[in-house]
């Protein structure tokens, strides 16, 4: 068919239907929109889609710097309303951002593994808290981003509460962040059939020998205790540097593994059956003396203001940085299904 001269490549019309036909490429900050998940609660930043059918996983590959700039600022993400309705799309909308997620070594608590590199958050029961911590502040390496994946939430509670490193270091007082720096924390483990995890889950392998190996690489100082117990002390710094941005963070599992961390009649009983030293966890400072009661009291303290929780919803994913913020776990009631993930290893290569 022949076109009219009006319908001509200059005329209004043929643009028209032509720009019916072009591709439109949205700039990042029009295909999301930010925000927080409450008024005067900067933790996390909140990122929601600001157009319908958005792909969130090509979203996530071509913006990872974008993330990457956020989480350096804000130390968690939490991404809602995303078409994150499975966990193999949360699994790939993770994967845009860190490509190789990590398997969870050197346990100390029990999870479930969905497929690789995808956990169940710590199967301790419901009606208890978990306290605030850094994921694996109790190894040489850990990981530096963690997700957090809402498959279900729980009917009460069973948030996920957040701390800024930053923020809990200045709370906890100069006076006790030096003597933490100057004496740093040691973390004693017990691993046995019947209490805490065992050596052979711990670490992965059947073999005594494989674990004296990772424990010499690792600087882990170790002692059989029996067939099948384990005892291992490691000494870390509670004081550390961000390695990007260089703020100084509390960085620890020292209050949570304290065996004050227990409930009260949990720890009588089980110190009425163990000596504290057999305990399947504790912590002292670095030259074996006790931490004070006052020192873990203003750690709990300090952790109590700087702390900010928000109510879970179906498909939420979060992202922390390991080391800007920490994490803990409210009790709750009713199924709960949050599944975990690992990513960016940091700290000296073991051996």
């Amino acid at each position: 068919m022949s076109m009219s001269s009006k319908e001509g490549p200059d005329s209004p019309a043929f643009a028209f239907r032509a720009g019916r036909r072009r591709a439109v490429s949205l700039s990042p900050a029009a295909l999301v929109k930010t925000g927080h998940v409450a008024e005067g609660v900067s933790l996390p930043l909140v990122f929601e889609p600001a157009v319908e059918h958005l792909d969130a996983a090509a979203w996530a590959a071509k913006n990872r710097a974008l993330v990457e700039s956020e989480l350096l600022k804000h130390g968690a993400l939490l991404f809602r309303n995303f078409d994150l309705d499975t966990e193999a799309r949360f699994e790939a909308f993770a994967r845009a951002v860190t490509p190789d997620l990590l398997d969870y070594r050197e346990r100390s608590s029990p999870r479930t593994e969905v497929s690789q590199g995808i956990y169940t958050s710590t199967d301790h029961p419901p009606d208890e808290a978990i306290r605030f911590h850094n994921e694996q502040s109790y190894t040489r390496r850990w990981p530096m981003k963690l997700w957090f994946y809402c498959a279900q939430p729980a009917a009460h509670l069973g948030g996920t509460p957040l701390a800024d490193g930053r923020t809990v270091l200045r709370l906890i007082g100069p006076e006790i962040a030096e003597r933490f720096r100057r004496k740093r924390v040691m973390y004693v483990r017990n691993y046995s059939e019947g209490l805490g995890l065992t050596w052979q889950t711990a670490f992965q392998t059947e073999s005594r020998a494989a674990v004296e190996d990772y424990c010499r690489r690792a600087g882990i100082k170790f002692e059989w205790r029996g067939v099948q117990q384990l005892r291992t002390r490691q000494v870390f710094d509670t004081v550390v540097a961000h390695p990007v941005t260089g703020d100084e963070v509390w960085f620890e599992h020292a209050a949570f593994f304290h065996v004050t961390s227990l409930q009260p009649a949990v720890r009588n009983s089980l110190l009425a059956l163990f000596k504290e030293e057999d305990l399947p966890f504790n912590t002292y400072y670095g030259d074996g003396s006790p931490l004070e009661v006052s020192a873990l009291a203003a750690i709990e303290s300090a952790y109590r203001q700087a702390a900010t929780t928000f109510a879970w919803r179906r498909k939420d994913l979060l992202l922390i940085d390991n080391m800007l913020t920490s994490h803990a776990r409210e009790p709750y009631t009713g199924p709960r299904k949050i599944l975990v993930a690992m990513a960016d290893l940091y700290g000296p290569p073991v051996g």
